[in-house]
């Protein structure tokens, strides 16, 4: 930065016509330089996880004191008229029965010992018997072969490999606890000692999450082939630390499928390497990240859900009275298109009217927008690159220049209003780091990868979670359901 003299005001008296009209611009631009600075700043501080793409946790113990983007629906709390419920409900054949007896009335202690029963009052206690662990063992016969002379032995089944080790369900249900619930390798080995009185060392936890991995590569691929065919498509993407390294950590996702992967970069380069999204042909939903753009065999849609806190932002930080008229908007055609989509099942997208009604208003939202943020004048001719601009004049942009992926969700129901489905997929990735720390390899994190990959889409499908993980570990993996089946 340019430093600028100081003057006395006896010296500014002395100065000639031209050095003060020279100070006065060279002041200008100093202002103006420092009024950007500060707002950049003043921006900064001014944004949260609720009016930014900032995560909750960046919030600290001050949680930000705004309106949340959540529009109420009228209803109670508690289950909806027509949700089926979950109470427990009696069951026909116990496996176990206790009778208590009734020898002395409760109100006057007469004998009751002879008396017959008139009927039983039932109550029934759902419980989990105790649990130990079994130890199996295989013997296979050795006979000397009359035939050859031979010494020959009986085979053991595929998966006794060593003379003593633990079977496949210990290591399915140490799998999911590890990468399913994010229990670290010391306390799952000291939860599976609690539960049946034997604490396996904390090699057995690596070796079926390897041995998981190793068995569900049929499902991943599988996974992959089946988002190509899909009509949307979610893609996300968030930062992992791998050895002490920033790594990518790249989700894509339908409500049936999920894929993770993991990549050094976070942009092209990392999408033409997975090799999902350049393949991929239907409506792609994500964020305004520019790297999606280049990939232009597909329609991109764009997640509102980040819209609505920029536009939360401009209006909290610069009171601009268009970005919450876009809001209002915004919810306004979400609600319109649920309660078209609920009323009208064969219908796919709003009414003609509707849409030529609905193209205008957002119109003229955008047109009070840019007459509130008009371009910047005296740009200088020097520096390259595009003008800076504020970031009201950014969104204005993106959402003109995208207005059809914006709105893509009122001209195709099948495409979501918001991006949500990615971000609550990676977001249990993310939970797995804050619980157990960063990964130490990258062969651990990709391992990681794919076992959440293959339990995320098998829970998605409504499968049992650790009969898949057993399924995977005898090298017949759960694969998932086409969109036909």
């Amino acid at each position: 930065m340019t430093s600028i003299p100081r003057f006395t005001r006896e010296q500014l008296e002395h100065l000639d016509k031209e050095t003060l009209i020279d100070l006065v611009l060279l002041l200008q631009d100093r202002l103006d330089e420092l009024s950007q600075r500060v707002e950049k700043l003043e921006d900064q501080v001014a944004k949260h996880s609720r009016n930014s793409s900032k995560p909750p946790s960046s919030d600290g113990l001050s949680k930000p004191k705004t309106r949340s983007l959540r529009r109420s629906e009228g209803r109670k709390p508690g289950g909806q008229e027509g949700h089926a419920g979950h109470t427990l409900r009696m069951k026909v054949n116990p496996e176990h029965v206790e009778v208590h007896d009734l020898n002395q009335c409760p109100y006057c202690d007469s004998d009751l010992s002879a008396v017959a029963v008139s009927e039983y009052v039932r109550r029934q206690v759902y419980d989990v018997p105790p649990v130990q662990i079994e130890v199996t063992e295989h013997q296979g016969e050795s006979k000397n072969c009359p035939g050859c002379g031979r010494q020959a032995q009986a085979a053991f089944p595929a998966h006794v490999t060593q003379p003593v080790q633990y079977g496949p369900q210990l290591k399915a249900q140490a799998s999911y606890l590890n990468s399913y619930h994010f229990i670290p390798i010391a306390r799952t080995c000291e939860l599976l000692g609690d539960l049946y009185g034997h604490a396996p060392a904390w090699a057995l936890v690596a070796e079926a999450n390897q041995a998981v991995a190793a068995g569900c590569k049929p499902a991943l691929v599988k996974i992959q082939d089946q988002l190509l065919q899909a009509p949307v498509v979610h893609f996300d993407e968030s930062g992992l630390r791998v050895a002490g390294q920033l790594q990518w950590l790249h989700s894509v996702s339908t409500q049936m499928l999920t894929f993770f992967d993991l990549h050094q970069k976070r942009g092209q380069d990392a999408m033409q390497d997975i090799g999902i999204l350049p393949r991929f042909t239907g409506w792609a939903l994500h964020d305004h990240w520019a790297s999606y753009l280049a990939f232009e065999q597909c329609d991109h849609a764009f997640c509102n859900a980040h819209h609505l806190r920029e536009l939360q932002f401009i209006t909290e930080q610069y009171e601009q009275p268009w970005a919450n008229e876009m809001s209002r908007l915004l919810y306004d055609l979400k609600a319109e298109v649920t309660e078209v989509a609920d009323t009208a099942s064969d219908a796919h997208s709003l009414a003609p009217d509707r849409l030529v009604h609905y193209e205008a208003e957002y119109n003229a939202i955008l047109q009070r927008g840019f007459q509130a943020n008009p371009p910047p004048q005296n740009l200088p001719t020097t520096k390259r690159g595009r003008p800076k601009q504020s970031p009201p004049k950014n969104l204005l942009d993106r959402l003109d220049k995208h207005r059809s992926g914006v709105l893509a969700f009122i001209y195709d129901f099948d495409v979501p209003f918001d991006n949500n489905l990615a971000e609550r997929d990676i977001r249990m990735v993310k939970v797995k780091q804050k619980v157990s720390g960063a990964f130490r390899t990258r062969h651990g994190a990709q391992t990681f990868c794919d076992i959440r990959s293959y339990i995320s889409t098998v829970r998605k499908q409504g499968g049992n979670v650790i009969a898949a993980l057993q399924d995977a570990l005898a090298g017949q993996p759960f694969i998932p359901l086409t969109v036909a089946d």
